[in-house]
């Protein structure tokens, strides 16, 4: 029976964790290039005797990259990534790379995201535009013109698919490998006046938000149910001739 209290009660640590997680994944359905994280279940045996005993670990967050739908925003300084590359920004404590594109000009002319971080080109160097020198056009593959002069080219990367992201504000990522510039943009690049949603599903994550806080109600009702049995047990061996 104490096997059974445990279990579940490892079981509500999970479950815990993973509201926690849909709760966040919910509340930035509409934070631009946000990506969800997910939750990562292993399972720990313990053996109890002969018979193996499975408890839930805690679980591992896991963001997701499954990217947002891409709209129109008719922004000139907006740019949506086509593929799976991403924008590097000078972050306080090193590169940060992100797919939202909603980027603008500093008075001084730095090209910056929308929280005010620059904006770096493929070799890490910023971009200087000039804040009073005409509409800006940005190329497929970054390359921004202004007043019919090339000025620079907006980094495009690609991090490796084995590599293990950590979260930096709402739609940044630091990989724990390093990324590489894309050269070929036949099929990665960018797209102006473009903007890419979050890539949270309203629906879906609310439909696991009610699955999950079903499951974390049913196995609070099977610990009770084991702490009363376990009551009863002791009560009755208790009892004067047992």
């Amino acid at each position: 029976m104490q096997s059974a209290l445990y279990v579940g009660l490892s079981a509500q640590v999970a479950l815990e964790k993973r509201l926690q997680t849909i709760a966040n994944n919910v509340a930035n359905v509409n934070t631009a290039a946000f990506r969800t994280d997910v939750v990562k279940f292993e399972t720990v045996l313990s053996k109890a005797g002969a018979s193996p005993v499975a408890f839930s670990s805690p679980g591992d967050n896991i963001i997701s990259r499954e990217m947002g739908n891409i709209t129109e925003s008719g922004n000139p300084l907006d740019v949506a990534v086509v593929g799976q590359g991403w924008i590097a920004f000078a972050g306080p404590n090193g590169t940060v790379y992100t797919r939202d594109g909603r980027l603008q000009i500093a008075p001084n002319g730095d090209l910056q995201t929308v929280s005010g971080f620059p904006v770096v080109d493929s070799g890490g160097a910023q971009i200087t535009l000039d804040p009073n020198g005409g509409p800006v056009s940005i190329a497929r593959s970054g390359a921004i013109t202004q007043d019919n002069n090339e000025i620079g080219t907006i980094g495009l990367f690609n991090i490796p698919a084995d590599a293990n992201l950590e979260r930096y504000g709402n739609s940044g990522v630091t990989p724990d490998r390093p990324a590489t510039a894309i050269a070929d943009f036949s099929r990665d690049g960018f797209k102006q006046g473009y903007v890419e949603g979050s890539g949270a599903n309203p629906m879906m994550e609310l439909t696991k938000l009610i699955a999950a806080s079903r499951a974390f109600d049913g196995t609070n009702s099977m610990i009770e149910g084991t702490e009363s049995s376990l009551q009863n047990a002791i009560r009755t061996l208790g009892e004067p001739g047992k």
